[in-house]
């Protein structure tokens, strides 16, 4: 494939098994059902992009032999989309170049309170030193040039955080989806290969439900919507049966490809 996009992670913020948790999909032996934190891998022609850094990146790199990167986009700053940040630094080891990340305003002002080493100063390769190059997105909607790609902005709003989707092409991601404007349905009109979460069919108030996530699905109209992000409620197999023509449940090691013109 001379372009595509890996799955590395399709759990929601628990991960499938949930710790402690004894129902039938965590107690399953389907390794369809064994489900990482939420992230993804583009890979454009020789150049390969990360989506999100959860808690389980290092496992997510090694299971694919991720060795190098050209660029990491966040989506946001909630613990299982930025927890494993700090393990990209192996590739500065690697490089000796900053990384560049393209995140919002509100994004990049968390990761300085958070991880405030990542700014100081220092010629000490091990102890400090700058290990990124942060691009700040400029507008809620609108395109950002990156790594030489023009990366189509979609903004919306979880929990009263804002979240940061990506379209490059005909492909899109859209992840934590909750409070949108519907701005979004015209950033994401002709979008042939969708990704984008659907937690469960219960009612969340962080997330869309699967029954809203078709809703959405429907409106966009993409040939192709992947859903990730899913809570240890849904049984691989049995729901995709479920699901209509086009719209399928993705799980970890997946790898579609994708249309960049």
């Amino acid at each position: 494939m001379k372009n595509s996009f890996l799955f590395l992670g399709t759990g929601a913020s628990m991960g499938t098994p949930v710790v402690t948790c004894k129902c039938a999909i965590c107690t399953s032996n389907d390794p369809l059902n064994h489900r990482l934190r939420p992230a993804g891998l583009l890979k454009l022609g020789e150049q390969r992009f990360l989506i999100d850094t959860g808690p389980d990146f290092r496992q997510q790199a090694l299971r694919c032999g991720l060795d190098r990167l050209d660029g990491v986009l966040i989506t946001h700053t909630h613990f299982d989309h930025i927890a494993g940040i700090d393990d990209l630094r192996v590739y500065y080891f690697l490089l000796h170049q900053t990384l560049p990340c393209l995140l919002s305003q509100d994004s990049y002002e968390d990761i300085k309170k958070t991880h405030g080493y990542f700014f100081k100063k220092s010629t000490d390769d091990v102890m400090g030193g700058t290990r990124f190059q942060f691009q700040i997105i400029q507008n809620d909607f609108g395109t950002e040039n990156f790594c030489g790609h023009n990366w189509q902005i979609l903004t919306f709003e979880q929990g009263g955080m804002k979240v940061t989707g990506f379209r490059l092409g005909s492909f899109a991601y859209v992840m934590d989806l909750k409070n949108f404007s519907s701005e979004i349905y015209e950033a994401l009109k002709g979008v042939e290969v969708l990704v984008m979460s659907a937690l469960r069919y219960k009612p969340s108030p962080a997330h869309l439900s699967m029954d809203e996530a078709l809703v959405f699905a429907a409106r966009v109209g993409a040939k192709q919507t992947w859903f990730s992000h899913i809570a240890h409620d849904l049984d691989h197999e049995t729901t995709n049966q479920q699901l209509p023509a086009g719209v399928k449940l993705a799980y970890d090691g997946l790898e579609i490809p994708i249309h960049v013109e």
